[in-house]
């Protein structure tokens, strides 16, 4: 298998992540430079049908992208450590809180990044500083959530490290860019970014 990657770009590094996680050492990485465009070529789109990164080729020459897509499919590949769940039940509690994060968290932050970082303007038609205000306000409302949350749990989704907490440290760690942290009144929130931080799987890629 065949991993399109880019080094810039947060969700390859959630692939990179649960790879690191799983131990995964025999998928060839290939870098696209997302900076120049490479992406957006023909020859890209042609093979994994959209202009966007991280995408798998599997063996067969059938390519899946999205992010999350492609770590449950090393998952079913490669079931240990769970990051997804054991049973239905648990499968739906994760993919809960999964999508939650990614579309209150690390979307938001991602944007923010993206509109506001003066190096990124070529990845967008135009920047959109009212945007990148929005999208900060809108993620730390949910941070909030996150922070009420975790005052009760070790991790997001589960008594164990899932593919949430992948998911919302690697949209935090991107503010990085930016220099960005959380408030500091976000006290569980800053304890459990740590504690993923600090996992060695987390410098997958970085």
């Amino acid at each position: 298998m065949k991993l399109y990657d880019s080094h810039r770009a947060p969700n390859p590094r959630r692939v990179r992540w649960v790879m690191a996680e799983k131990g995964i050492e025999d998928v060839e990485i290939i870098q696209v430079d997302i900076m120049s465009g490479e992406h957006k070529t023909r020859e890209y789109r042609d093979r994994v049908g959209v202009p966007h990164v991280p995408s798998l080729e599997l063996d067969d020459g059938a390519c899946i992208s999205e992010s999350v897509a492609i770590c449950r499919y090393l998952e079913a590949l490669y079931p240990e450590p769970n990051l997804f769940g054991h049973d239905p039940k648990e499968q739906a509690i994760i993919e809960m809180w999964t999508r939650r994060c990614e579309f209150y968290l690390a979307n938001p932050i991602m944007l923010n990044v993206r509109h506001s970082h003066p190096a990124l303007a070529a990845l967008e038609a135009v920047q959109v500083p009212q945007l990148a205000d929005y999208n900060r306000v809108a993620a730390e409302r949910f941070m909030k959530t996150l922070d009420r949350h975790l005052a009760e749990h070790e991790f997001i989704a589960a008594d164990r490290f899932t593919i949430a907490d992948v998911v919302s440290a690697v949209g935090l760690d991107f503010a990085r860019l930016i220099k960005y942290r959380p408030p500091e009144d976000l006290t569980n929130l800053a304890r459990w970014f740590e504690a993923c931080r600090a996992r060695p799987a987390a410098k997958a890629g970085v």
